[in-house]
């Protein structure tokens, strides 16, 4: 057991992160981290905001509870207390540490100067670290692996998948990805680990640092999709089985390692996310043909969907206090329930039906100019459609919230810190879209014969 401890206090170290970066060729400038300041020790009992630095309670109230109050917040003699994992070097809300790293020059050809790349808009939270990429392609690729967990890939996979490929697949992908993307979030939330401390780690991405660190959800997408696509393609569709290994296999290790270089997860989480993905899939995945079934022809299926997504969307807003998490759950339960209803109208009204089993397995089509051209003008037309739903939703959903729960919407950031208006906004706008995905865009199609 104690051989057992220390091999995950090794595998969760900052220190192996770092390492793993400066290997890939991520550079920060010498001394930032020795340069600046370390937090204060904390009192015991004293809150923290998700699990890793102090937060203040509005009028010196505690309950005890881990809190999050936004990404930092700044003392009256201007001490910088920083987010998740951030134990110095950071910049949070437009607030500048007090502190800055001392510059570098860069010598030519040595490598790429960069500063943080990504911010996230909801908590206003910016890392300002200056970093040194050594290896561009590495960078890149990592970045590509990254996005493969992040929405603007789900956006443009799913509906590839449904319009373009198959819909029964597509349907089965989605049901399992909301089942593992749910456990794992809600896993978060009650285990409470922060993410790998910078310094030593360069935090190459900060949009989801307001988050958990254990397990890596990203590690689990990437685990589960790939798995899911082999196991149910191969058979249904006639392709040489070593194509799915290698996809899957280099898909996972992709996206699984492109957490550790961005910083964001140490190796312990990666590795139990993996294998997390794997139990969930092992225990789940005998379910999903009946599950889709139900879906499909269950006279109430759309009213036990949308209660019991909703259901499960309260009950992991209870888990924990505000964090980005909670609205990427209830946009998960959302889209998974849209999709269900979506699939159970269409299905009904007979206008998509599933190849006969007597016509299995399918063999892949040619790749002409004029197939090509039909499946990107569906993609292109679904997908604008997809960000226009959403867009028109979140105008919609967010005042209309505030407005019944009375609560105030000047500040729509800090609104939609509240349970009343991040909950129904997510839900309802992804419910919509996951809805447009599976019924009102192929509707469309079969009007436009692109069908």
């Amino acid at each position: 057991m104690s051989s057992l401890r220390r091999l995950a206090s090794c595998l969760q170290d900052s220190e192996k992160v770092a390492a793993f970066q400066r290997l890939c060729g991520v550079q920060a400038p010498p001394g930032w981290g020795a340069a600046l300041s370390l937090p204060r020790p904390l009192e015991p009992g004293a809150p923290v905001a998700n699990g890793n630095c102090p937060a203040t309670q509005p009028d010196g109230a505690s309950d005890g509870r881990c809190r999050f109050q936004g990404p930092c917040s700044v003392g009256e003699k201007g001490d910088v207390w920083h987010s998740n994992g951030v134990l110095s070097g950071g910049a949070c809300g437009g607030v500048e540490a007090q502190i800055k790293p001392p510059k570098k020059e860069e010598k030519p050809g040595l490598g790429i100067p960069k500063k943080q790349p990504r911010r996230n808009s909801l908590t206003g939270e910016m890392i300002c670290q200056d970093f040194t990429i050594r290896s561009p392609f590495l960078y890149y690729l990592f970045s590509l692996g990254t996005e493969l967990g992040n929405e603007l890939f789900y956006i443009l996979f799913f509906p590839f998948c449904i319009w373009n490929l198959d819909a029964w697949l597509g349907r089965r992908v989605i049901i399992v990805w909301v089942w593992v993307m749910y456990l794992g979030q809600c896993t978060k939330d009650l285990i409470r680990w922060p993410r790998p401390a910078s310094p030593p780690v360069v935090k190459l991405e900060v949009f989801y640092n307001s988050e958990y660190s254990m397990p890596s959800t990203h590690a689990m997408s990437g685990t589960a999709i790939p798995v899911t696509l082999l196991l149910f393609s191969y058979g249904r569709w006639q392709y040489p089985l070593a194509y799915g290994l290698v996809l899957a296999i280099c898909w996972c290790s992709l996206v699984c390692f492109s957490r550790i270089y961005m910083g964001m997860h140490s190796i312990l989480d990666v590795i139990a996310g993996f294998f997390y993905a794997l139990l969930i899939l092992a225990v789940f995945l005998p379910l999903v043909d009946l599950v889709d079934s139900f879906n499909l022809t269950c006279t109430y299926a759309p009213l036990i969907i949308i209660s019991l997504h909703l259901a499960l969307g309260i009950f992991s807003f209870t888990l924990d206090t505000w964090s980005t998490s909670r609205g990427d759950t209830a946009q998960i339960l959302g889209c998974g329930a849209g999709v269900a209803c979506g699939s159970h109208v269409i299905y009904m009204l007979n206008m998509t039906p599933d190849p006969s089993p007597e016509m299995l397995p399918l063999l892949p089509p040619s790749l002409t100019v004029t197939l090509f051209g039909k499946a990107m003008l569906r993609l292109l037309i679904g997908v604008v459609i997809l960000l226009l739903t959403k867009w028109g939703m979140k105008k919609v959903t967010i005042p209309l919230a505030c407005k019944i729960f009375r609560i105030p919407c000047d500040d729509i950031r800090q609104a939609r810190q509240r349970m009343e208006v991040e909950l129904p906004y997510r839900y309802c706008t992804y419910g919509m879209v996951g809805f447009a995905l599976t019924f009102l865009i192929p509707c469309l199609f079969h009007v436009m014969g692109l069908s």
